[in-house]
Order: structure tokens, then C-alpha cells, then sequence
């Protein structure tokens, strides 16, 4: 099932992304209305439930005449993880780390498919793309095994962790460049667990204007996803709605001198889960 939430004069809906149409949770007797409301309510068996429901629910709205909005707009958290990709640590000419390395971003941060990237205006010169698989927690996580890790995972989505490189390297905590508003777009949807395939075998990739400047695969992860949610929820309380962005691959455009331009168009693609695509524009 694809969760997505939209906006269509009436504020943020959650709805089931079938095809090219959205079915409205609000016409299929869910237990909530918002997305991270379903995942607090639902397990995966009933996720599974709600999604057969919408399949053969006749009320349904085309997807393009709603604006969609990150599929979980309003997360406790947002985690990010640095450094995760054995070829991207290459490439940056860093060690291999021997413990996940991450930092935050909030909710100012999220945009959905086709929402503006917007380029601060004081830091415009060196924003960089960073494509990735994001996985959003279903179900309170605390002192996990990695055995048991991705039992706590609702889904997965694409996002593009947009980072202000000049920002980001005058502080060697990172989220000065990181936690920008619009600078973390992903979706279109919130792929269910049982429909996202083997997180650790998926492409990902990072078109701009078309042309593939990023290509590669969650399979070359450093800390895998069930190791990263295991050490994590040692210190960290992860609740329903939680999303951890899990690092990206080699060929991030601060090492090419590729940057994000106003007109330009980003797209981030992670397989089978679909891709979220962005305009850039100057503030």
C-alpha cells in the first residue's frame, strides 16, 4: 500500500495512493485521519486491511488535481544518518566509521513531490542533492534487536537530503546545512513494508534536469537499516511516524561541483518505491 497526505483546499488529508488516483482515508472508516495517526492505530496487519479496502473503494480523486505534501508531514522526528555508504566515504576520502554517525533534521525541513526547493537566499552558491532511502517507524521502538529491527518499520519512501554545503562545513555538527526549510523533499508515498522489496537491494539514484548524476545501491550501506534502528533505539525512543533517512551513495555534486540552480528540476528515485521530484528556485 502507498500512504500519501495531500492538500486540496480542505488542509492536510490522508489518502491511499492507487495507480494515478488517491482514495481519501475519510471514505474508508479508518481509525485516523493523518498518516502518522494510521501507523499509531494500525499494525501491519491492519495497514494491509486498510489498503485492500481502498483498492475496491469507488471514491476516489486523480492525483494530479491535489498537491501532495510529504506523506508524513508532521514526524516527532527526522534522522539522519551520515557517512553510511562505502563508495560516498571513498569518494569524501574518510574512514570506513565503526558506529552510525548521524544528525537532525525537523519538520520545516519536509516538502512533498513537486514542491519548490527553495534556495536560501543568503547560502544559494553550493546546495547539493543527496538521494536516499528513508524508512518511517510503525510502532514504538526501544532497546530493539537488529534480529527484530525491521519488524518496527511501517514503510519506506525516496528523499533527497538537500544540504547547504557552505553551512554545513562551518559546523561539524552538519545541521546548520542540513535542517533548512524545503531541504528534506521525499515521497511521493510511504511504501508499506511487504510492498517495499529488500531495503538492502535497492538502486537509488539522483536525476537533475533529466541527466543521472548519482547512482547506486542500499546493498553498499555501511551500518544496514535493521542495525541502524537496533543501535539507535538503545538511547532513542523511536515512535510511529519517526523517519530515518539512511545515507546516501557515491556522487554527491560537492565533490563534482555540481550544484542546485533556480530552474532546475531534482529528482531522487529509490527502486520500486517511486521517485519525489522538485523544483529549485531562488528565494
Amino acid at each position: 500500500m502507498r500512504l500519501v497526505t495531500y492538500e486540496n483546499g480542505a488542509g492536510p488529508q490522508a489518502g491511499v495512493l492507487v495507480g494515478e488516483e488517491i482514495v481519501p482515508v475519510a471514505a474508508l472508516d479508518a481509525p485516523a485521519t493523518s498518516v502518522r495517526g494510521l501507523l499509531e492505530a494500525l499494525d501491519a496487519a491492519g495497514l494491509a486491511a486498510l489498503g485492500a479496502r481502498a483498492a475496491a473503494a469507488n471514491a476516489r480523486i486523480a492525483r494530479n488535481d491535489v498537491r501532495l505534501l510529504a506523506p508524513v508531514p508532521d514526524p516527532e522526528k527526522i534522522i539522519c544518518m551520515g557517512l553510511n555508504y562505502r563508495d560516498h566515504a571513498e569518494e569524501a576520502g574518510q574512514e570506513i566509521p565503526e558506529h552510525p554517525r548521524w544528525f537532525a533534521k525537523f519538520a520545516n525541513s519536509l516538502a512533498g513531490d513537486g514542491e519548490d526547493i527553495v534556495l536560501p537566499a543568503a547560502h544559494a552558491e553550493y546546495v547539493d542533492y543527496e538521494a536516499e532511502l528513508a524508512v518511517v517507524i510503525g510502532r514504538t521502538a526501544r532497546l530493539v534487536s537488529e534480529a527484530n529491527a525491521l519488524s518496527y518499520v511501517a514503510g519506506a519512501l525516496p528523499l533527497n537530503d538537500v544540504s547547504a554545503r557552505d553551512l554545513q562545513l562551518q559546523n561539524p555538527l552538519w545541521t546548520s546545512g542540513k535542517a533548512i526549510d524545503t531541504f528534506a523533499p521525499c515521497g511521493p508515498a510511504l511504501v508499506t513494508l511487504d510492498e517495499a522489496g529488500d531495503l538492502q537491494n535497492l538502486a537509488v539514484r539522483t536525476r537533475i534536469n533529466g541527466e543521472v548524476v548519482q547512482d547506486g545501491n542500499t546493498k553498499d550501506m555501511i551500518f544496514s537499516v535493521a542495525e541502524m534502528i537496533a543501535w539507535l533505539s538503545r538511547t532513542i525512543t523511536l515512535v510511529p511516524g519517526d523517519i530515518i533517512a539512511t545515507g546516501t551513495p557515491a556522487g554527491i555534486g560537492g565533490l563534482k561541483g555540481i550544484f542546485l540552480h533556480d530552474g532546475d528540476t531534482v529528482e531522487v528515485e529509490v527502486e520500486g518505491l517511486g521517485a519525489v521530484s522538485n523544483p529549485v528556485r531562488a528565494a
